[in-house]
C-alpha cells in the first residue's frame, strides 16, 4: 500500500471542524497550511504552466482557464494511470484524493456523508477573470473544496472564492484572503450557498485545484 503520510497536516483541518460545523448562514471552513509545508512547495513549484493542456472557458457568467487531469474530469479508471505532463508530487495526491483514507478524514472534518470524489480539476485565474455568484446545479455535490496555490496574495484582492447568502456581492460573508497553501470547504447547493470571484485587476495568477464530492 502506498504511504501518504506527511501530505496532509489533518490535525490542523480537524481544529477547525467545530467552527465548520458552527457557522452559518452554511457550514463553511477556511484552513491554513493544508500541505506538510515541504510537500506543498513541491506541488507549488510543479503546478502545470497555462499551455495547450489547459482549456480557456469565456462565457458570459465566468472567466478562467482549467486544465484535467488525464484529460477527464469526472472520477473514473483513468485516474488510476498517472499524468506525465505531471510532477511525480502531483500524480502522488492525485491518487491521494481518490483514495479512500482522504475522503474518510475529509468527511471526519465536515459531518457530511460524502461517498466520494465525483470530479476534480485544475482552476487558472489570472488578470481579467471572474466568477459570477452561483448555486451549483449539480445536487449530487455534497461538498466542494478548493485548494491554493498562490503566494504573497495581498489582503482586500479579489481571487479568492466568496461565498454569499444572496446572488448579490454586496452579501458576501466570507472571501478567503490568503491563498498560499490554503482550503476552503462548503456545500455548494444550498440557497445560502452563492458563490464566485471578483473580477482580478492586477497582474497575477490565482492557481487552484477544485475537488466536488458526491
Amino acid at each position: 500500500m502506498e504511504d501518504f503520510s506527511n501530505l496532509v497536516n489533518w490535525e490542523t483541518l480537524y481544529d477547525n471542524s467545530a467552527t465548520f460545523k458552527k457557522n452559518k448562514p452554511i457550514k463553511y471552513g477556511f484552513v491554513e497550511e493544508f500541505f506538510e509545508r515541504k510537500f506543498y512547495e513541491k506541488l507549488y513549484k510543479t503546478y502545470p504552466e497555462f499551455d495547450k493542456n489547459w482549456y480557456v472557458n469565456n462565457e458570459p457568467a465566468r472567466s478562467a482557464a482549467g486544465r484535467r487531469f488525464n484529460d477527464t474530469f469526472y472520477v473514473g479508471p483513468e485516474h488510476q494511470v498517472d499524468d506525465p505532463t505531471l510532477s511525480k508530487e502531483w500524480n502522488k495526491i492525485k491518487r491521494y484524493f481518490i483514495s479512500d483514507e482522504f475522503t474518510i478524514n475529509v468527511k471526519k472534518y465536515c459531518g457530511i456523508p460524502i461517498k466520494r470524489i465525483k470530479y476534480f480539476s485544475f482552476i487558472l485565474l489570472r488578470k481579467g477573470d471572474f466568477q459570477l455568484p452561483h448555486i451549483d446545479g449539480d445536487k449530487t455535490v455534497k461538498l466542494n473544496m478548493l485548494l491554493y496555490f498562490s503566494k504573497d496574495w495581498q489582503k482586500g484582492d479579489p481571487g479568492g472564492t466568496y461565498i454569499s447568502s444572496k446572488e448579490d456581492e454586496s452579501t458576501i460573508f466570507f472571501e478567503p484572503y490568503n491563498l498560499d497553501n490554503s482550503v476552503v470547504c462548503f456545500p455548494p447547493s444550498t440557497p445560502k450557498s452563492w458563490h464566485g470571484t471578483r473580477y482580478i485587476v492586477k497582474d497575477i495568477k490565482r492557481q487552484a485545484v477544485a475537488l466536488a464530492w458526491e
